[in-house]
């Protein structure tokens, strides 16, 4: 490695590290302004179990610092979710000098796509989900049994179940973004419909409780996000035009050029 190639490296190593702390910094600084509130965000996450109890029912701690963590858990998941725009901007602006003008046009869309739908992901499971989950869960109580939940328990159900559905919501990206690498053609993804919808089922009893409600309510949306992501890749994937061709060429070699030009200067210093 010459010189020259050194600095760049550790030039690049160093504008990580400060984008990273920003980043952080962030974080943290939401973190701190929402600590006040952590106990209201608990009772937020909370309520739709809490409307769901039978009359006289709580929730328990059953860990002798689980009061105090876990709101501090909670605000910290909020505030990461609430620096999440200028987090993904720190990652946006480290990346983006190092992507060609059509990479930019076709990259800043999906990450922000990518985003929203995490967050619609989130809602679906919040507002429709877990409503319909608890309400049968204790519909189906046998007499005589108290049913409640450790916090720590329900966070760790939740979380995992705002993944679940978070990640299920990607799934047109992710076609998209396999039919725009190459890796397989809009032909391809029509015929593996099968296959997709079996593999959805699976990974929604994995993800999800044992009922038949809450699998069915993260399956079918996965196969509906999946023709959603055929359609919009089929559309990605349209022949460009004549002249949208020649642009995009141009704009390729008016790049190799540039690159070669800093290569030479790279030589003779």
């Amino acid at each position: 490695m010459s010189a020259a190639q050194e600095e760049s490296f550790v030039s690049h190593l160093v504008e990580l590290r400060d984008r990273l702390i920003r980043a952080l910094l962030a974080v943290l600084v939401v973190f701190v302004c929402l600590f006040p509130w952590a106990k209201e965000l608990y009772a937020f996450l909370a309520q739709p179990l809490l409307a769901a109890l039978p009359q006289g029912g709580q929730m328990i701690a059953t860990d002798v610092v689980g009061v105090f963590l876990v709101p501090m858990k909670v605000a910290l998941m909020v505030a990461f979710l609430v620096a999440l725009p200028f987090v993904l901007y720190q990652a946006w602006a480290f990346i983006a000098p190092g992507l060609y003008q059509h990479e930019k046009q076709l990259v800043l869309p999906l990450v922000i796509a990518s985003v929203l739908l995490f967050f619609v992901g989130m809602a679906f499971a919040y507002y429709l989900v877990f409503p319909t989950v608890f309400h049968f869960m204790s519909s189906v109580a046998p007499a005589g049994v108290a049913w409640m939940t450790d916090i720590d328990k329900y966070l760790s159900f939740v979380l995992t179940t705002f993944m679940a559905f978070g990640l299920t919501f990607e799934v047109p990206v992710v076609v998209i973004l396999l039919v725009k690498a190459g890796i397989v053609d809009v032909a391809k993804l029509k015929e593996a419909r099968p296959y997709v919808i079996v593999g959805a089922f699976v990974i929604a009893a994995i993800f999800t409780p044992p009922d038949v409600i809450s699998q069915f309510m993260l399956a079918v949306p996965m196969c509906l996000l999946y023709e959603l992501g055929i359609f919009m890749a089929a559309w990605f994937a349209r022949p460009r035009s004549t002249e949208a061709a020649a642009m995009s060429d141009a704009e390729l070699e008016a790049a190799l050029d540039e690159a070669e030009a800093q290569h030479r200067r790279l030589e003779e210093k």
